[in-house]
């Protein structure tokens, strides 16, 4: 019927701690990027998709293209850890054109031995980016997609990305990962608050909808959410909290929100840290009520992935910057959660 994810465990830039007792424990990580316009070279798309065509303003040629597949390759290769030697068992993404660029991706020299598998699937978004999902059939097992569109009544014409949900056994624990990019502040933060409070009650509708299946799946929630974790749409409409002591199996806790109060991010907008891109995870999950336990959580914030110098020095490397090709990552830097489950 329905389906969804992983989740992890809170620590700033730590690795997934080795385990010392008795006990002996498989690591998994669970990973969302932001990966900044994967688009191909060819308009599909009409206006928008023209700057990614080699005539458009940015002239987005295949050198340019490869370039970004290179480098995001080389990105993800780096989430490996010494528990997690093929990287993360599950990698959500955003702002992705179509399936061929998740294909040509996964592909890339630097990760193609990990033979990760993409789920896809083509959302009604305006400027024609959908969500995705990256998995190591080593680890995952789908079992389920399903793909969940938000409608506002209010705005008939209105097109976002549709929510992904995928169910599947992660070392043979049942989680669901619901992947999101909840809509833009365009328009004003305040302004435009409502659309992502309605994609968090949709996202809710989906994880209760999961409960009626299995009480006990391990539910978790990634994005780009174009909120920090304090904001609305996710402390109070899906009910985020920032302490795992104050939520119940089927609440949901925020490891980033106090790593957001340490000044830690994920995205920089005029001088200041934002942390929009979060994984959430359900009490299932915290409390090992399906045989996977969250450990810590991480913002993937290395130095190859930042502005070495001039006057964004400490950015995020993006791929283009006031139409100035950089040759960079991404405006975002990647999220990572570590869960672990009992020999």
């Amino acid at each position: 019927m329905l389906l969804a994810g992983a989740s992890a465990t809170f620590c700033a830039y730590a690795q997934p701690k080795a385990q010392t007792d008795e006990k002996r424990y498989n690591v998994f990580g669970v990973a969302f990027y932001n990966l900044e316009n994967l688009f191909d070279t060819i308009n599909n798309n009409g206006k928008y998709d023209l700057e990614f065509s080699p005539e458009g303003k940015n002239r987005w040629d295949g050198n340019k293209y490869w370039s970004k597949i290179k480098n995001l390759s080389y990105a993800i290769s780096q989430m490996k850890t010494e528990n997690t030697p093929m990287g993360p068992a599950i990698i959500g993404v955003s702002e992705i054109e179509n399936r061929s660029v998740l294909d040509d991706l996964v592909a890339a020299d630097a990760i193609k031995n990990w033979n990760l598998q993409v789920v896809h699937h083509d959302s009604p978004d305006a400027r024609g980016v959908d969500v995705g999902l990256l998995y190591n059939p080593r680890f995952f097992h789908p079992i389920n997609v399903t793909n969940h569109r938000l409608v506002v009544p209010e705005l008939p014409n209105f097109k976002t990305r549709d929510q992904m949900c995928v169910f599947g056994l992660l070392g043979g624990s049942r989680v669901a990962v619901i992947v999101n990019h909840w809509p833009s502040r365009r328009g004003g933060e305040k302004e435009s608050s409502w659309l992502r409070e309605a994609a968090a009650s949709l996202t809710k509708q989906i994880a209760d909808s999961l409960y009626q299946i299995d009480p006990n799946v391990g539910i978790i929630v990634m994005g780009d959410l174009n909120d920090d974790p304090h904001n609305k749409s996710v402390a109070e409409t899906l009910g985020a909290k920032r302490n795992s002591t104050d939520i119940s199996d089927h609440g949901f806790y925020n490891p980033f929100w106090g790593m957001l109060d340490q000044g830690i991010g994920s995205y920089i907008y005029r001088g200041g840290w934002d942390l929009f891109d979060q994984i959430i995870i359900n009490g299932n999950l915290v409390k090992n009520k399906g045989g996977l336990e969250y450990i810590q959580a991480n913002v993937f914030n290395k130095p190859f992935l930042l502005q070495s110098d001039g006057q964004y020095k400490g950015y995020p490397k993006r791929t283009f910057s006031g139409g100035v090709w950089l040759d960079g990552y991404s405006d975002h830097l990647p999220t990572i959660i570590y869960l672990k489950r009992e020999r």
